[in-house]
């Protein structure tokens, strides 16, 4: 199944304050959400933005905010995105049905954000090395778990170009320089 662009949104899940610091390789974790944040936004690819219970875990940390630029959050208590009505409202208003999902942590929100999403029917895509939690096994699982389900496990380089197609355009110059 290709993953396309004008058929894709992308969903930020809680990469937040007081959470990110406790994560596996979180420094690396940043850099490439940042970097696939970057490359979404060349791609004029849709992002929704979620935080978990922000008065206890902060707001999305500051270099992912920054690369964001604009945003309106959406703010949850469920741990599935989708329990969140605010949330479905801005997905289904997008009209898009292939959803990237990158955030924190794996085995929490974005595993049972992805699960509801793939009841509904939408396509899932997780960028693998965008996800993370406190500790390996919980995130190995998750992700085992997700692709058993149906989600499409990818790295953030290998989706940007993906959803670039082709070479030689000045989008794909950029996005190859933002993945170098």
């Amino acid at each position: 199944m290709r993953i396309k662009k004008e058929e894709a949104i992308a969903v930020t899940i809680d990469v937040q304050e007081r959470l990110m610091p406790h994560i596996l390789k979180y420094k690396r974790i940043r850099k490439n959400i940042i970097t696939l944040v970057n490359g979404l936004k060349m791609l004029d690819v849709p992002i929704l933005v979620t935080e978990q219970y922000t008065k206890g875990l902060g707001p999305t940390i500051q270099p992912v905010r920054t690369a964001l630029g604009d945003y309106e959050s959406i703010e949850k208590l469920h741990f599935s995105c989708q329990g969140e009505i605010a949330f479905s409202d801005a997905l289904a208003k997008s009209g898009r049905k292939t959803v990237i999902l990158f955030g924190i942590e794996t085995h929490v929100c974005v595993l049972q954000t992805a699960l509801d999403l793939l009841e509904q029917k939408y396509q899932v895509v997780i960028v693998q090395d965008c996800v993370s939690s406190r500790k390996m096994n919980d995130r190995t699982v998750a992700l085992n778990r997700m692709q058993a389900a149906g989600a499409t496990l990818t790295t953030y380089e290998s989706l940007l170009f993906e959803l670039c197609v082709v070479a030689g355009s000045d989008t794909f110059k950029s996005i190859s320089k933002l993945v170098k």
